[in-house]
């Protein structure tokens, strides 16, 4: 039950149309956009894995009850089986237990340089489940929601997890280093695809209220430096974003996973749309990213550490911090978890940020 100290003028999907015309809204939107995870848990699956197995009517309904019961803004998301093991050949299974939180690899399209070399870009319409996806969208599309400002999200610009994903993250960061040929071999077969995969997504479902997103945990200062991010990860990001935006695409939403501080000298030079949406981990301070995406909405960046292990009360003076600094910031705000919501946080630790909300979120 939703707990309310004013009485709110905009809904949800008014807010974040708000903000892309950089008008301030009545309160602060709450987009956790990536989360699969909990909805597949908390909608009664049990396992993160439901989310790949459910039929597309039944995971609407899901993520639409759980936007719906935590005041979340509302971006519907599938994430068919097919393709499950990897667009260029690699093998994944599903989660087994509580402890894994998604699909993970047991076999890399690509273990060696004689491999990579080898691949050819996959042929887009043979991988993506569209069929599965189609009937997706028309149940969002044809259902006009309070918290739905986008029918659907597609991915397609998380350049570097895609490469990272043909031949594993070591793969690629030892590569830059020794065999930067193959390195950059990598991330021009993961830009192809994943441009080719947006141009066809595009063709089907159009531009109009659908949003572009990516997340580049693997070009974090965590696993590369801003020299390699400079060298392998900034001219291919950039020029996925410019491809997507020239398809028509108004706002892109980009997730900078991770610790990118260094390289955010580099982001700056990426477009991200009118405006797009910078979404930011815990590691990046919010009047940081602010700074050096003055005409982009800013989004981020609750630990969702403390989501998984603090108390409600820890939970609702994290939201309370996070909310309040956002406010702040003359480019638009949108409250984040700085990663997936973790799949398994107690239903009081989400709620506690819904409070949150509501108790501080509302500009005067």
């Amino acid at each position: 039950m939703k707990v309310k100290t004013r009485k709110a003028t905009m809904t949800n999907k008014e807010r974040i149309e708000a903000l892309l015309r950089r008008e301030k809204p009545d309160r602060v939107p709450h987009w956790p956009a990536q989360n699969q995870n909990f909805v597949a848990v908390y909608s009664g699956g049990g396992s993160v894995a439901d989310q790949y197995t459910r039929d597309p009517k039944k995971w609407y309904q899901a993520e639409k009850k759980a936007s719906q019961d935590f005041d979340w803004v509302f971006t519907p998301s599938f994430n068919g089986r097919r393709g499950l093991g990897g667009a260029f050949g690699g093998v994944s299974k599903l989660p087994t237990n509580k402890y894994s939180q998604a699909a993970y690899v047991v076999k890399f399209a690509a273990d060696t340089a004689e491999e990579v070399m080898a691949l050819k870009k996959p042929d887009v319409k043979k991988i993506a489940d569209i069929a599965s996806l189609k009937a997706f969208y028309k149940l969002t599309s044809q259902e006009e929601l309070e918290n739905k400002p986008f029918n659907l999200s597609i991915g397609g610009l998380g350049i570097t997890n895609t490469a990272a994903g043909i031949a594993g993250y070591d793969n690629l960061c030892k590569w830059m280093i020794q065999k930067p040929e193959i390195a950059h071999r990598l991330l021009r077969l993961a830009t192809d695809y994943n441009i080719e995969q947006t141009q066809y997504y595009r063709d089907i479902f159009g531009v109009d209220r659908v949003l572009p997103t990516g997340a580049n945990a693997a070009s974090s200062n965590q696993l590369i430096s801003p020299k390699h991010f400079e060298q392998f990860a900034l001219p291919y990001l950039k020029e996925a974003h410019q491809k997507v935006l020239a398809m028509g695409f108004k706002h892109i939403c980009q997730h900078i996973c991770g610790d990118h501080n260094l390289n955010l000298p580099y982001w700056q030079q990426i477009p991200m749309g009118d405006p797009g949406i910078v979404s930011v981990a815990n590691e990046i301070d919010l009047e940081t990213a602010a700074k050096y995406f003055p005409k982009d909405i800013i989004e981020g960046n609750l630990d969702t550490t403390i989501i998984q292990n603090g108390t409600p009360e820890e939970v609702y003076q994290a939201a309370r911090k996070v909310i309040e600094q956002g406010k702040s910031l003359a480019n638009g705000f949108i409250l984040r978890p700085a990663c997936q919501i973790p799949p398994y946080a107690s239903v009081e630790n989400i709620m506690a940020i819904t409070r949150a909300l509501n108790d501080f979120g509302w500009y005067d």
